[in-house]
């Protein structure tokens, strides 16, 4: 959507920080990798290219967010990252959303700067191939507002998954520079995995 005089929408940041970690056994969000936690490690690196970086949780964890950093409690219960894609979409109309997941340690500025400097707002989304299955990968990616009532409309179908979105409507897919860079930490064999890259500097 380019809207108002054909301005592109500002962007915002989400942190997706609220799902219960069940394969990991222990709160991703918490883990610091780089010397605090990762929702909020996330977040600062977000703030370089949003207006504004929210973290979304569940309501009962609202509480628990530092002080200097903003919740968005989900209004979509139940449907994982979706949810607080939605929420965050709905919150603001106007503006795109840059969302990246808290357990994807080893995103960096420069990622995340390809991704802003690639957009292209008159697609729905700007995303990256994930190097792991070739898929786009809905946790790193640039949500512009078009994007809301086609993800309601796949959520009334039954669909949760936003990579379902992603493979079947018009997005544009970048492939990443350093593709380990998009590895997700889900489970205790991940996260030595990723402290391997970290302190090895194999990014």
């Amino acid at each position: 959507m380019i809207s108002k005089g054909n301005e592109v929408p500002k962007l915002k940041g989400l942190i997706l920080a609220g799902g219960k970690s069940s394969r990991m056994g222990h709160n991703k969000e918490q883990i610091e990798w780089h010397g605090k936690e990762q929702k909020y490690y996330a977040a600062d690196l977000l703030s370089q290219f949003c207006s504004e970086v929210y973290i979304s949780c569940r309501q009962d964890q609202m509480q628990q967010i530092a002080e200097g950093y903003k919740g968005l409690s989900d209004n979509f219960i139940g449907m994982g990252p979706t949810g607080g894609i939605l929420t965050a979409l709905r919150s603001d109309r106007e503006v795109a959303w840059l969302v990246i997941a808290c357990d994807l340690p080893l995103v960096d500025e420069s990622i995340l700067k390809n991704l802003v400097e690639n957009r292209n707002p008159e697609k729905i989304a700007t995303t990256y191939n994930s190097p792991f299955d070739g898929l786009p990968e809905p946790l790193i990616t640039i949500w512009e507002p078009d994007s809301y009532p086609i993800l309601l409309e796949y959520l009334g179908k039954g669909k949760t998954c936003p990579r379902k979105v992603l493979i079947n409507t018009d997005c544009l897919i970048l492939d990443p520079e350093h593709p380990q860079k998009l590895m997700n930490v889900n489970t205790p064999q991940d996260i030595e995995a990723a402290k391997l890259y970290l302190s090895k500097k194999m990014l």
